[in-house]
């Protein structure tokens, strides 16, 4: 970084400014940062309640194995939030993440109509990430996204803090939902 004191121009060693050479950390939402125990419930009816399942996202608690990691990796890499929430849920998901105090970083949505499964979505992103940039590293709780990212090359942290029910699970690997 180099900063101007009285005319001088300064550059301090080893500290850099340029958070765009930095390399990403990639971060799940859902059950890694915020706790949905208390909204899988919308998941359990027929048919799925998934407008009830999204309005509840912004009471999540944080789950501060997540919180700890993100804020850890935040010291050495430029945080990208990556999440199977459709975009309608932007507005809420940047609020929450505000709320926790996470650092601000560019946050990747599926569409509102895509439906694949999240390992789909998830790793369609993160090798565009990386023609750019290096990925350091993935934190997502669903392990066939943590699976098939491995298999590409990735590192992987699996985010196993959180019990997923049944139908959270079908949701993310089946059915496109989150």
């Amino acid at each position: 970084m180099k900063i101007t004191i009285y005319g001088w121009s300064i550059r301090l060693c080893g500290v850099s400014d340029d958070r765009s050479k930095a390399p990403l950390a990639v971060f799940d939402l859902d059950n890694t940062l915020a706790d949905t125990t208390h909204r899988q419930e919308f998941l359990q009816r027929t048919p799925k309640d998934w407008n009830g399942f999204f309005s509840a996202a912004p009471q999540d608690p944080p789950v501060p194995e997540g919180i700890a990691l993100v804020r850890e990796r935040a010291g050495e890499c430029e945080i990208v939030y990556l999440t199977g929430r459709p975009e309608r849920c932007r507005r809420d998901t940047l609020e929450w993440l505000a709320a926790q105090g996470l650092p601000e970083g560019r946050v990747y949505m599926r569409r509102d109509a895509d439906r694949r499964p999240a390992r789909f979505t998830k790793l369609e992103i993160l090798r565009r990430l990386a023609r750019t940039r290096e990925v350091r590293v993935l934190v997502d709780d669903d392990e066939l996204v943590c699976a098939d990212a491995r298999r590409a090359g990735f590192t992987v942290v699996r985010a196993d803090w959180v019990t997923r029910s049944a139908e959270m699970k079908a949701a993310q690997e089946r059915e496109g939902r989150t």
